[in-house]
Protein backbone atom coordinates (compact mmCIF):
# COMPACT_ATOMS: atom_id res chain seq x y z
CA UNK A 1 0.00 0.00 0.00
CA UNK A 2 1.32 3.50 -0.64
CA UNK A 3 2.32 5.93 2.39
CA UNK A 4 -1.17 7.05 3.66
CA UNK A 5 -1.95 8.29 6.95
CA UNK A 6 -3.60 5.22 8.97
CA UNK A 7 -4.47 7.75 12.08
CA UNK A 8 -6.00 11.14 12.35
CA UNK A 9 -3.59 13.66 13.32
CA UNK A 10 -3.42 14.77 16.68
CA UNK A 11 -5.12 18.18 16.02
CA UNK A 12 -8.29 20.21 17.05
CA UNK A 13 -8.48 21.59 13.75
CA UNK A 14 -10.59 20.35 10.98
CA UNK A 15 -9.43 17.09 8.99
CA UNK A 16 -7.71 17.69 5.47
CA UNK A 17 -9.15 15.52 3.49
CA UNK A 18 -12.64 17.03 4.66
CA UNK A 19 -13.07 19.40 1.99
CA UNK A 20 -12.51 16.69 -0.93
CA UNK A 21 -14.73 14.26 0.58
CA UNK A 22 -17.71 17.17 1.09
CA UNK A 23 -16.46 18.42 -2.33
CA UNK A 24 -16.88 14.86 -4.04
CA UNK A 25 -20.42 14.20 -2.29
CA UNK A 26 -21.95 17.36 -4.11
CA UNK A 27 -20.44 16.30 -7.35
CA UNK A 28 -21.54 12.87 -7.23
CA UNK A 29 -24.88 13.69 -5.96
CA UNK A 30 -25.91 16.31 -8.97
CA UNK A 31 -24.90 13.33 -10.90
CA UNK A 32 -26.84 10.73 -9.57
CA UNK A 33 -30.25 13.08 -8.97
CA UNK A 34 -29.74 14.73 -12.47
CA UNK A 35 -29.77 11.42 -14.33
CA UNK A 36 -32.76 10.26 -12.17
CA UNK A 37 -34.73 13.06 -12.54
CA UNK A 38 -35.15 12.55 -16.26
CA UNK A 39 -35.13 9.27 -16.59
CA UNK A 40 -39.32 8.54 -16.71
CA UNK A 41 -39.84 11.71 -19.12
CA UNK A 42 -36.80 9.71 -21.58
CA UNK A 43 -38.54 6.51 -20.87
CA UNK A 44 -41.98 8.08 -22.02
CA UNK A 45 -40.45 10.47 -24.95
CA UNK A 46 -37.03 10.10 -25.90
CA UNK A 47 -36.65 6.35 -25.60
CA UNK A 48 -35.50 4.65 -29.55
CA UNK A 49 -34.80 1.37 -30.56
CA UNK A 50 -32.22 -0.08 -32.91
CA UNK A 51 -33.40 1.62 -35.87
CA UNK A 52 -33.29 5.25 -34.80
CA UNK A 53 -37.53 5.27 -34.57
CA UNK A 54 -39.00 6.20 -31.28
CA UNK A 55 -39.85 3.23 -29.05
CA UNK A 56 -40.84 4.45 -26.12
CA UNK A 57 -42.65 3.05 -22.96
CA UNK A 58 -46.16 3.03 -21.21
CA UNK A 59 -46.73 5.06 -18.15
CA UNK A 60 -46.75 2.07 -15.63
CA UNK A 61 -44.00 0.11 -17.63
CA UNK A 62 -42.01 3.28 -17.28
CA UNK A 63 -42.54 3.59 -13.54
CA UNK A 64 -41.59 -0.12 -12.75
CA UNK A 65 -38.82 -0.04 -14.40
CA UNK A 66 -37.74 2.92 -13.04
CA UNK A 67 -38.23 1.94 -9.16
CA UNK A 68 -36.67 -1.42 -10.10
CA UNK A 69 -33.51 0.67 -10.72
CA UNK A 70 -33.85 2.75 -7.17
CA UNK A 71 -34.40 -0.59 -5.75
CA UNK A 72 -31.27 -2.22 -7.12
CA UNK A 73 -29.29 0.89 -6.21
CA UNK A 74 -30.24 0.30 -2.61
CA UNK A 75 -29.39 -3.31 -2.39
CA UNK A 76 -26.09 -2.64 -3.79
CA UNK A 77 -24.96 -0.82 -0.11
CA UNK A 78 -24.77 -4.33 0.98
CA UNK A 79 -22.05 -5.17 -1.70
CA UNK A 80 -19.97 -1.88 -1.00
CA UNK A 81 -19.92 -2.55 2.87
CA UNK A 82 -18.87 -5.94 2.44
CA UNK A 83 -16.42 -4.93 0.24
CA UNK A 84 -15.09 -1.83 2.70
CA UNK A 85 -15.47 -3.18 5.76
CA UNK A 86 -14.34 -6.78 4.74
CA UNK A 87 -11.99 -6.81 1.89
CA UNK A 88 -10.05 -3.81 0.22
CA UNK A 89 -10.99 -0.62 2.59
CA UNK A 90 -13.59 2.23 2.17
CA UNK A 91 -11.15 4.43 -0.26
CA UNK A 92 -10.31 1.66 -2.67
CA UNK A 93 -13.98 0.83 -2.89
CA UNK A 94 -14.94 4.27 -3.33
CA UNK A 95 -12.57 4.78 -6.32
CA UNK A 96 -13.42 1.66 -7.84
CA UNK A 97 -17.31 1.47 -7.73
CA UNK A 98 -17.10 5.27 -8.81
CA UNK A 99 -15.00 4.65 -12.23
CA UNK A 100 -17.99 1.96 -12.64
CA UNK A 101 -20.41 4.46 -12.15
CA UNK A 102 -18.82 6.47 -14.83
CA UNK A 103 -18.91 4.63 -17.45
CA UNK A 104 -22.77 3.83 -16.33
CA UNK A 105 -23.67 7.86 -17.36
CA UNK A 106 -21.39 7.64 -20.35
CA UNK A 107 -23.44 4.23 -21.69
CA UNK A 108 -26.79 6.15 -20.80
CA UNK A 109 -24.96 9.57 -22.81
CA UNK A 110 -24.11 7.32 -26.35
CA UNK A 111 -26.64 4.39 -26.41
CA UNK A 112 -30.60 5.50 -26.65
CA UNK A 113 -32.22 2.37 -26.59
CA UNK A 114 -33.58 -0.52 -24.24
CA UNK A 115 -30.01 -1.94 -24.36
CA UNK A 116 -28.28 1.57 -23.63
CA UNK A 117 -30.62 1.98 -20.57
CA UNK A 118 -30.04 -1.69 -19.15
CA UNK A 119 -26.24 -1.30 -19.28
CA UNK A 120 -26.39 2.32 -17.86
CA UNK A 121 -28.35 1.90 -15.36
CA UNK A 122 -27.00 -1.40 -14.34
CA UNK A 123 -23.54 0.12 -14.26
CA UNK A 124 -24.43 3.14 -12.31
CA UNK A 125 -26.58 0.85 -9.76
CA UNK A 126 -23.73 -0.62 -9.07
CA UNK A 127 -21.79 2.14 -8.77
CA UNK A 128 -23.99 5.01 -6.77
CA UNK A 129 -25.19 2.24 -4.37
CA UNK A 130 -21.71 0.96 -3.70
CA UNK A 131 -20.14 3.94 -2.18
CA UNK A 132 -23.41 5.03 -0.47
CA UNK A 133 -22.36 3.08 3.02
CA UNK A 134 -18.61 4.10 2.74
CA UNK A 135 -18.70 7.92 2.07
CA UNK A 136 -20.29 8.54 5.23
CA UNK A 137 -18.10 6.22 7.51
CA UNK A 138 -15.01 7.30 5.68
CA UNK A 139 -15.86 10.82 7.07
CA UNK A 140 -16.22 9.76 10.39
CA UNK A 141 -12.85 8.08 10.09
CA UNK A 142 -10.74 10.86 9.38
CA UNK A 143 -11.77 12.46 13.16
CA UNK A 144 -9.61 11.95 16.22
CA UNK A 145 -10.49 12.18 19.68
CA UNK A 146 -9.32 16.41 19.57
CA UNK A 147 -11.17 17.03 17.07
CA UNK A 148 -14.52 15.28 17.30
CA UNK A 149 -16.68 18.26 18.49
CA UNK A 150 -16.32 19.33 14.90
CA UNK A 151 -17.97 16.59 13.29
CA UNK A 152 -21.38 17.27 13.65
CA UNK A 153 -20.84 20.62 11.94
CA UNK A 154 -18.93 18.37 9.16
CA UNK A 155 -22.14 16.25 8.91
CA UNK A 156 -24.15 19.49 8.13
CA UNK A 157 -22.27 20.56 5.66
CA UNK A 158 -22.20 17.33 4.14
CA UNK A 159 -26.14 17.09 4.06
CA UNK A 160 -26.08 20.68 2.85
CA UNK A 161 -24.08 19.43 -0.14
CA UNK A 162 -26.31 16.72 -0.76
CA UNK A 163 -29.13 18.74 -1.09
CA UNK A 164 -27.41 21.24 -2.72
CA UNK A 165 -26.20 19.20 -5.88
CA UNK A 166 -29.65 17.19 -5.80
CA UNK A 167 -31.41 21.04 -5.78
CA UNK A 168 -29.67 22.21 -9.02
CA UNK A 169 -29.04 19.26 -10.63
CA UNK A 170 -33.19 18.88 -10.65
CA UNK A 171 -33.56 21.98 -12.23
CA UNK A 172 -30.47 21.73 -14.69
CA UNK A 173 -30.56 18.05 -16.07
CA UNK A 174 -34.68 18.54 -17.23
CA UNK A 175 -34.00 21.56 -18.80
CA UNK A 176 -30.64 20.05 -20.96
CA UNK A 177 -32.78 17.35 -21.98
CA UNK A 178 -35.56 19.43 -23.42
CA UNK A 179 -33.17 21.86 -25.11
CA UNK A 180 -30.25 19.52 -26.27
CA UNK A 181 -31.03 15.75 -26.24
CA UNK A 182 -30.84 13.18 -23.76
CA UNK A 183 -27.07 12.70 -25.13
CA UNK A 184 -26.21 15.74 -23.33
CA UNK A 185 -28.48 15.67 -20.71
CA UNK A 186 -26.91 12.16 -19.81
CA UNK A 187 -23.46 13.43 -20.06
CA UNK A 188 -23.48 16.18 -18.33
CA UNK A 189 -24.23 14.21 -14.71
CA UNK A 190 -21.11 11.88 -16.19
CA UNK A 191 -18.64 14.77 -16.16
CA UNK A 192 -19.59 15.34 -12.91
CA UNK A 193 -19.49 11.87 -11.74
CA UNK A 194 -15.57 12.05 -13.24
CA UNK A 195 -14.97 15.06 -11.64
CA UNK A 196 -16.62 14.05 -8.35
CA UNK A 197 -13.72 10.75 -8.50
CA UNK A 198 -10.84 13.46 -9.80
CA UNK A 199 -11.83 15.10 -6.58
CA UNK A 200 -11.71 12.36 -4.29
CA UNK A 201 -8.83 10.95 -5.45
CA UNK A 202 -6.73 13.78 -5.20
CA UNK A 203 -7.40 13.72 -1.29
CA UNK A 204 -5.51 10.09 -1.03
CA UNK A 205 -2.84 11.16 0.44
CA UNK A 206 -4.44 13.63 2.76
CA UNK A 207 -7.49 10.88 3.97
CA UNK A 208 -7.05 8.51 7.06
CA UNK A 209 -7.08 5.09 5.70
CA UNK A 210 -8.55 2.64 8.24
CA UNK A 211 -7.92 -0.88 7.03
CA UNK A 212 -10.57 -3.34 6.01
CA UNK A 213 -11.70 -6.04 9.09
CA UNK A 214 -11.01 -9.44 7.11
CA UNK A 215 -12.65 -12.07 7.97
CA UNK A 216 -13.70 -10.48 11.95
CA UNK A 217 -16.67 -8.52 9.92
CA UNK A 218 -18.22 -11.72 9.28
CA UNK A 219 -17.61 -13.01 12.45
CA UNK A 220 -19.59 -10.01 13.74
CA UNK A 221 -22.04 -10.09 11.33
CA UNK A 222 -23.68 -13.39 12.03
CA UNK A 223 -23.08 -13.28 16.22
CA UNK A 224 -25.66 -14.01 18.71
CA UNK A 225 -25.27 -9.97 19.06
CA UNK A 226 -25.42 -9.09 15.30
CA UNK A 227 -28.37 -11.36 14.45
CA UNK A 228 -30.53 -10.07 17.19
CA UNK A 229 -30.04 -6.61 16.47
CA UNK A 230 -30.38 -6.88 12.76
CA UNK A 231 -33.90 -8.67 13.20
CA UNK A 232 -35.15 -5.81 16.15
CA UNK A 233 -34.73 -3.49 13.24
CA UNK A 234 -36.09 -5.50 10.49
CA UNK A 235 -39.15 -5.19 12.47
CA UNK A 236 -39.27 -1.51 11.97
CA UNK A 237 -37.56 -1.54 8.80
CA UNK A 238 -40.53 -3.61 6.89
CA UNK A 239 -43.32 -0.29 7.77
CA UNK A 240 -40.42 1.94 6.70
CA UNK A 241 -40.48 0.32 3.31
CA UNK A 242 -43.76 1.27 2.71
CA UNK A 243 -42.82 5.05 3.17
CA UNK A 244 -40.23 4.84 0.93
CA UNK A 245 -43.04 3.03 -1.90
CA UNK A 246 -44.74 6.05 -1.71
CA UNK A 247 -41.75 8.84 -1.43
CA UNK A 248 -39.83 7.80 -4.41
CA UNK A 249 -42.88 8.61 -6.65
CA UNK A 250 -41.77 12.45 -6.61
CA UNK A 251 -39.92 11.20 -9.77
CA UNK A 252 -42.30 8.62 -11.20
CA UNK A 253 -45.93 8.87 -10.83
CA UNK A 254 -45.77 12.84 -9.26
CA UNK A 255 -43.49 13.73 -12.21
CA UNK A 256 -46.74 12.24 -14.57
CA UNK A 257 -48.88 13.88 -12.80
CA UNK A 258 -47.51 17.46 -13.35
CA UNK A 259 -46.99 17.02 -16.61
CA UNK A 260 -51.04 17.58 -16.89
CA UNK A 261 -51.23 20.29 -14.19
CA UNK A 262 -50.69 24.39 -14.86
CA UNK A 263 -46.97 24.71 -14.33
CA UNK A 264 -46.75 28.54 -14.26
CA UNK A 265 -45.20 29.62 -11.18
CA UNK A 266 -44.40 33.31 -10.55
CA UNK A 267 -44.62 33.90 -14.42
CA UNK A 268 -42.35 30.60 -15.56
CA UNK A 269 -43.38 27.97 -16.69
CA UNK A 270 -41.36 24.58 -15.03
CA UNK A 271 -41.38 21.48 -16.69
CA UNK A 272 -42.44 18.24 -15.32
CA UNK A 273 -39.04 17.14 -13.53
CA UNK A 274 -38.35 20.20 -12.52
CA UNK A 275 -41.09 20.43 -9.80
CA UNK A 276 -39.26 17.53 -7.88
CA UNK A 277 -36.41 20.54 -7.17
CA UNK A 278 -38.86 21.39 -4.05
CA UNK A 279 -37.73 18.37 -2.23
CA UNK A 280 -33.90 19.15 -1.77
CA UNK A 281 -35.08 22.88 -1.11
CA UNK A 282 -37.53 22.54 1.36
CA UNK A 283 -34.95 19.93 2.85
CA UNK A 284 -32.54 22.71 3.20
CA UNK A 285 -35.39 24.71 4.90
CA UNK A 286 -37.01 22.55 7.00
CA UNK A 287 -34.21 20.41 8.91
CA UNK A 288 -33.26 23.76 10.91
CA UNK A 289 -37.02 24.66 11.34
CA UNK A 290 -37.54 21.12 12.70
CA UNK A 291 -34.56 20.99 14.75
CA UNK A 292 -34.96 24.27 16.58
CA UNK A 293 -38.77 25.20 16.43
CA UNK A 294 -41.21 22.13 15.95
CA UNK A 295 -39.13 19.49 17.78
CA UNK A 296 -39.33 21.77 21.17
CA UNK A 297 -42.81 22.82 20.53
CA UNK A 298 -43.90 19.06 20.40
CA UNK A 299 -41.89 17.97 23.02
CA UNK A 300 -44.04 20.12 25.29
CA UNK A 301 -46.83 17.91 24.79
CA UNK A 302 -44.80 14.48 25.06
CA UNK A 303 -41.89 12.53 25.16
CA UNK A 304 -40.70 12.82 21.44
CA UNK A 305 -38.64 9.84 20.76
CA UNK A 306 -37.48 8.84 17.64
CA UNK A 307 -40.00 5.81 17.14
CA UNK A 308 -43.20 8.96 17.91
CA UNK A 309 -41.38 10.91 15.25
CA UNK A 310 -41.10 8.11 12.61
CA UNK A 311 -44.95 7.72 13.58
CA UNK A 312 -45.75 11.53 13.23
CA UNK A 313 -43.67 11.28 9.27
CA UNK A 314 -45.98 8.09 8.45
CA UNK A 315 -49.28 10.06 8.81
CA UNK A 316 -47.75 13.38 7.20
CA UNK A 317 -46.86 10.77 4.16
CA UNK A 318 -50.63 9.71 3.99
CA UNK A 319 -51.83 13.35 3.66
CA UNK A 320 -49.28 13.91 1.06
CA UNK A 321 -50.28 11.23 -0.86
CA UNK A 322 -53.87 12.07 -0.39
CA UNK A 323 -53.48 15.96 -2.12
CA UNK A 324 -51.92 14.02 -5.02
CA UNK A 325 -55.10 11.69 -4.96
CA UNK A 326 -57.55 14.94 -5.30
CA UNK A 327 -55.43 16.20 -7.62
CA UNK A 328 -55.79 12.87 -9.81
CA UNK A 329 -59.31 13.04 -9.74
CA UNK A 330 -59.31 16.90 -10.49
CA UNK A 331 -57.37 15.84 -13.93
CA UNK A 332 -59.29 13.14 -14.52
CA UNK A 333 -62.18 15.15 -14.32
CA UNK A 334 -60.71 17.02 -17.21
CA UNK A 335 -59.66 19.96 -15.02
CA UNK A 336 -56.26 21.08 -14.78
CA UNK A 337 -55.09 22.21 -11.08
CA UNK A 338 -51.97 24.82 -10.52
CA UNK A 339 -48.40 23.06 -9.60
CA UNK A 340 -48.97 24.89 -6.16
CA UNK A 341 -51.57 22.13 -4.79
CA UNK A 342 -48.44 19.29 -5.87
CA UNK A 343 -46.20 21.82 -4.02
CA UNK A 344 -48.34 21.37 -0.65
CA UNK A 345 -48.13 17.93 -1.09
CA UNK A 346 -44.14 18.28 -1.16
CA UNK A 347 -44.32 19.96 1.90
CA UNK A 348 -45.91 17.81 3.53
CA UNK A 349 -43.93 14.54 2.34
CA UNK A 350 -40.65 16.25 2.76
CA UNK A 351 -41.71 16.50 6.62
CA UNK A 352 -42.21 13.20 6.62
CA UNK A 353 -38.58 12.73 5.19
CA UNK A 354 -37.34 14.69 7.94
CA UNK A 355 -39.27 12.95 10.75
CA UNK A 356 -38.81 9.16 9.22
CA UNK A 357 -35.64 9.35 7.10
CA UNK A 358 -33.18 11.35 8.70
CA UNK A 359 -34.80 9.88 12.81
CA UNK A 360 -34.80 6.70 11.03
CA UNK A 361 -31.19 6.61 10.15
CA UNK A 362 -29.96 7.88 13.11
CA UNK A 363 -31.80 5.50 15.49
CA UNK A 364 -30.51 2.51 13.73
CA UNK A 365 -26.83 3.72 14.16
CA UNK A 366 -27.61 4.41 17.84
CA UNK A 367 -28.89 0.55 17.85
CA UNK A 368 -26.46 -0.73 15.79
CA UNK A 369 -23.39 -2.91 17.74
CA UNK A 370 -20.30 -1.08 17.43
CA UNK A 371 -18.74 -3.12 15.24
CA UNK A 372 -21.73 -3.02 12.99
CA UNK A 373 -22.12 0.73 12.01
CA UNK A 374 -21.58 0.71 8.37
CA UNK A 375 -23.52 -2.75 7.54
CA UNK A 376 -26.67 -1.83 9.70
CA UNK A 377 -26.47 1.64 7.74
CA UNK A 378 -26.14 -0.52 4.53
CA UNK A 379 -28.98 -2.62 5.81
CA UNK A 380 -31.43 0.35 6.29
CA UNK A 381 -31.29 0.99 2.84
CA UNK A 382 -32.21 -2.24 2.02
CA UNK A 383 -35.77 -0.97 3.44
CA UNK A 384 -35.18 1.87 0.64
CA UNK A 385 -35.12 -1.11 -2.01
CA UNK A 386 -37.54 -3.23 -0.55
CA UNK A 387 -40.25 -0.45 -1.12
CA UNK A 388 -39.60 0.62 -4.15
CA UNK A 389 -39.48 -3.18 -5.60
CA UNK A 390 -43.03 -3.44 -4.24
CA UNK A 391 -44.01 -0.40 -6.28
CA UNK A 392 -41.81 -1.40 -8.96
CA UNK A 393 -44.15 -5.22 -9.01
CA UNK A 394 -47.46 -2.60 -9.15
CA UNK A 395 -46.67 -0.72 -11.55
CA UNK A 396 -45.86 -4.12 -13.87
CA UNK A 397 -49.08 -5.96 -12.32
CA UNK A 398 -51.65 -3.62 -13.57
CA UNK A 399 -49.73 -2.61 -17.19
CA UNK A 400 -51.98 -4.35 -19.35
CA UNK A 401 -50.88 -5.53 -22.89
CA UNK A 402 -52.91 -2.94 -24.71
CA UNK A 403 -50.67 -0.06 -22.56
CA UNK A 404 -54.07 0.49 -20.23
CA UNK A 405 -53.64 0.23 -16.73
CA UNK A 406 -55.83 -2.02 -14.00
CA UNK A 407 -55.36 0.74 -11.49
CA UNK A 408 -56.35 3.69 -14.18
CA UNK A 409 -55.91 7.77 -12.66
CA UNK A 410 -56.64 8.62 -9.11
CA UNK A 411 -57.41 4.85 -8.26
CA UNK A 412 -53.69 4.77 -8.28
CA UNK A 413 -52.71 7.12 -5.71
CA UNK A 414 -55.44 5.96 -3.89
CA UNK A 415 -54.63 2.53 -3.02
CA UNK A 416 -50.75 3.58 -2.25
CA UNK A 417 -52.48 6.34 0.18
CA UNK A 418 -54.83 3.77 1.78
CA UNK A 419 -51.81 1.37 2.13
CA UNK A 420 -49.88 4.19 3.72
CA UNK A 421 -52.75 4.74 6.23
CA UNK A 422 -52.65 1.04 7.18
CA UNK A 423 -48.72 1.02 7.60
CA UNK A 424 -48.65 4.02 9.86
CA UNK A 425 -51.55 2.80 12.51
CA UNK A 426 -49.64 -0.60 12.13
CA UNK A 427 -46.00 1.41 13.30
CA UNK A 428 -48.52 2.84 16.10
CA UNK A 429 -48.86 -0.37 18.03
CA UNK A 430 -46.01 -1.88 16.76
CA UNK A 431 -43.54 0.58 18.18
CA UNK A 432 -45.28 0.73 21.46
CA UNK A 433 -43.90 -2.71 22.06
CA UNK A 434 -40.43 -2.08 21.07
CA UNK A 435 -37.63 -2.49 23.19
CA UNK A 436 -35.10 0.32 22.47
CA UNK A 437 -31.21 -0.77 23.14
CA UNK A 438 -28.96 1.87 25.07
Amino acid sequence: MPNYKTRPDPSNKLPPGIAYIVGNEAAERFSYYGMRAILVVFMTQNLMNSSGQLAVMSENEAQGYFHLFVSIVYFMPLLGALLADGLIGKYQTIIFLSLIYCLGHFALAIDDTRMGLLIGQGLIAMGAGGIKPCVSAHIGDQFGIANQHLMTKVFSWFYFSINFGAFSAMLIVPWLLAHYGSSVAFAVPGLLMLMATITFWSGRYRFVHVQPAGINFIKEMFSHVGITSLGKLASIYAFIAVFWALFDQTASSWILQARKMDRNLFGFELLPSQIQAANPLLIMLLVPLFSYVVYPFLSRFLVLTALRKMTIGLFLTVIAFTISSIIQMQLDAGLTPPISWQLLAYLFLTSAEVMVSITCLEFSYTQAPKTMKSFVMAFYFLSVALGNLFTSAVNFFIHNDDGTSKLAGANYFWFFSGLMLITAVLFLLVSKRYREDH
